[in-house]
């Protein structure tokens, strides 16, 4: 489709109110990455997601043992820049199609496309998109897929594939199609980062940087790629590197409490409990309810032996979060430890109900 078909296409159903809003002149547009913001679906919140992410470490420290299966924290940026790359004003009218936002199509009428001549590629990718909002995936993804055949260099459907296949956990297709975007337009950090997620969840975690990099080499505060890199961080071990991105985050964001609390467990993998205890702290001042970071806190103030302190903080967690079997096990060896014996055999034993259901 031509630059002027899509003119015409965008002036005539803007000026008939079909699906279009248009933006205040007085408003600036957003930058891409930044139009829209949503969680895939396999996404919990980012406070569940990490829970064992910056547990586990110190529960293997008193128990001895431990896994993590934590997610990256995640948030999907979709663009539609392809459609919206029309910066210049319209003859007679003087309409600058620059203030009408594409990310604003939220029921294209798709009969009157057909009836407005658009080809048919335009139509499917239309038509993917309103599956894709309604949670339709097998649907979006076969109209996506029509797209793509229609025109096999159309970004915006590879990028939306790529997201329904997210959605569907399906990671090695997602790479693929955000590959294939990168391909026909190297310039756009999220796609960078959209690619290293699906790396991350795949247990790729040296390429997964890569991508969360190479994202971040082109926009510097990017935090949802320093984000992920930071977790990505996390996992390999490399905890300096882990305090860097976080570090930045936080000047970035500065009542992340998420971040605030991976900092923390960087921190105490460094075995520095006093500023992982201040980092703890500070994530529970932002979020009352972070059951995570009580856990955490009662853990680096275990291991300064300030048993009550921890036994507090462990309580706490547990009040918030009943069904967290690590805080379980870690009160019941600060039960044991301050001669409460019976209490400590409930919760070993509440513990390993939890393990085993």
């Amino acid at each position: 489709m031509t630059d002027r078909f899509l003119i015409r296409v965008i002036l005539l159903l803007a000026l008939s109110g079909v699906f279009f809003s248009c933006k205040g002149k007085e408003a600036a547009p957003e930058p891409e990455e930044q139009i829209e913001v949503e969680e895939l679906a396999q996404a919990q919140t980012e406070v569940e997601q990490i829970a064992e992410e910056q547990a586990v470490d110190a529960a293997a420290a008193v128990t001895g043992s431990g896994s993590s299966g934590a997610q990256v924290s995640y948030q999907t940026q979709r663009s539609m820049s392809s459609l919206s790359n029309l910066s210049r004003r319209l003859p007679s009218l003087g309409v600058n199609v620059q203030e009408i936002d594409p990310v604003n199509y939220e029921n294209p009428d798709l009969n009157v496309l057909r009836q407005m001549g658009a080809e048919q590629y335009i139509i499917s990718y239309f038509a993917g998109e309103q599956f894709y909002k309604s949670g339709e995936y097998d649907k979006a993804l076969a109209e996506y897929s029509a797209a793509i055949s229609g025109n096999s260099n159309f970004t915006e459907a590879l990028i939306s594939r790529g997201n329904a296949w997210m959605k569907k956990r399906d990671y090695g297709r997602a790479i693929d199609d955000y590959s294939r975007a990168i391909r026909l337009d190297n310039s756009r950090a999220e796609l960078y980062n959209y690619r290293g997620f699906a790396r991350s969840e795949r247990r790729e975690m040296n390429l997964a940087i890569e991508d969360f990099s190479r994202a971040i080499a082109l926009n510097g505060n990017y935090t949802d790629a320093l984000i992920n890199r930071s977790h990505a961080y996390y996992q390999t071990g490399n905890n300096d590197r882990v305090i860097e991105d976080c570090d930045r985050i936080i000047r970035l964001e500065p009542s992340n409490a998420v971040i605030w609390n991976r900092r923390g467990s960087a921190y105490y993998r460094k075995e520095d409990d006093d500023r992982a205890i201040r980092d703890f702290t500070e994530a529970i001042r932002l979020k009352g309810d972070y059951a995570v970071a009580f856990f955490n806190r009662g853990n680096a103030l275990y291991s300064k032996r300030e048993f009550n302190r921890a036994l507090s903080d462990l309580n706490r967690a547990i009040a918030l979060n009943p069904s967290h079997a690590a805080a379980y096990t870690v009160r019941g060896n600060v039960q044991r430890l301050l001669g409460n014996n019976d209490s400590a055999a409930l919760d070993f034993a509440a513990a390993q109900r939890l393990e085993h259901r």
